[in-house]
């Protein structure tokens, strides 16, 4: 027959009047552990430690309260720093929509860059010829008056109105007068209206391009006329002729296949861009034309390349000179 154990109640092999040491509870310790490491974990398992150690007499409360305190401190903190991350990220893309834009390329005076200044031909405005063209236009239109047109005023009011917001214009008449003409008639017309802007481009040109009823980037108004300002400030033999200028933002141009080949399509630029001084100069968008032109440009090209349609389509709803 087994003995009873001796008395308090002990197993043999204990002296009387002490209890075997508790076990510190695997929660506890996996709590302060995993409240270093991931603060959420810790805890979850501080939580799970105190419930256990209510029922099992093990010790590690201290334990199990000490990753409770860092897990809870560690996540507020982690919390804190990501919207403090969020926060900063979105002050750095507003201030970056904010800031004016920086030019592609910089035309600063002699840099051997920039337009060349204007002195106006001997011919300016005198016989504007508009001559029809084997291809049909892609819609209908009549030519503009030839003959001799008035370079004064040297700058006219025009407006385009588009399903994106409103482009003012200051139309250069003092330097294009052709053109100027040619753009004026046009709109008279009703040539641009329910027109959409077929091209973005936003590499060594970064502009939107417009004026062709086809949408097809070929279309015109079934005539042409020569180029005027800046091309006329050069021979026709000058090698300068084909070295890239910079058509500075706001800039508004003639958009051609070739010498003489202008017709009705025309690029608006919102960043300072490089060409040769082939494309003729005719105006300059407003402030608030180059905000609504900024806003389409910020949208891409839609195919994600630098030059194709636009992702942020725009039609031409009006357009009017004066």
């Amino acid at each position: 027959m087994t003995a009873p154990p001796p008395y308090g109640g002990y197993p043999a092999g204990y002296p009387a009047g002490h209890p075997p040491s508790a076990q510190t509870n695997g929660m506890a310790i996996a709590s302060l552990v995993c409240a270093a490491l991931f603060a959420p974990l810790g805890i979850v398992f501080g939580h799970i430690s105190l419930s256990q150690l209510k029922h099992s007499g093990e010790q590690g409360r201290g334990i199990a309260i000490a990753g409770l305190v860092i897990g809870y401190v560690l996540t507020v903190l982690g919390i804190l720093a990501t919207v403090l991350a969020v926060v900063f990220a979105l002050i750095v893309v507003k201030a970056a929509e904010d800031m004016p834009r920086q030019d592609r390329y910089t035309a600063s005076p002699g840099s051997g860059r920039e337009l060349p200044a204007f002195t106006p031909p001997a011919n300016l405005g005198a016989n504007c010829q508009y001559p029809a063209t084997t291809e049909p236009a892609a819609k209908r239109a009549t030519p503009p008056r030839t003959g001799p047109v008035p370079t004064e005023p040297a700058t006219v009011e025009a407006g385009i109105v588009t399903d994106r917001g409103s482009i003012g214009l200051q139309l250069a008449n003092g330097k294009a007068p052709c053109t100027v003409n040619n753009f004026a008639s046009l709109a008279s017309q009703g040539f641009f209206d329910g027109t959409r802007c077929h091209r973005l481009t936003t590499g060594d040109l970064a502009a939107l391009q417009c004026g062709d009823p086809s949408g097809s980037g070929a279309g015109g108004p079934g005539y042409r006329f020569p180029n005027e300002y800046p091309t006329n400030q050069y021979r026709l033999s000058d090698p300068a002729v084909k070295q890239p200028v910079v058509y500075p933002r706001g800039t508004v141009a003639m958009a051609n296949s070739g010498p003489g080949t202008n017709g009705s399509q025309f690029f608006l630029v919102y960043e300072d861009s490089l060409l040769p001084p082939t494309y003729t100069v005719f105006g300059a968008v407003d402030k608030t034309g180059l905000s609504t032109l900024d806003a389409i440009a910020d949208g891409g090209v839609a195919d994600g390349s630098d030059d194709g349609e636009p992702a942020t389509p725009v039609t031409i709803t009006s357009a009017s000179v004066g």
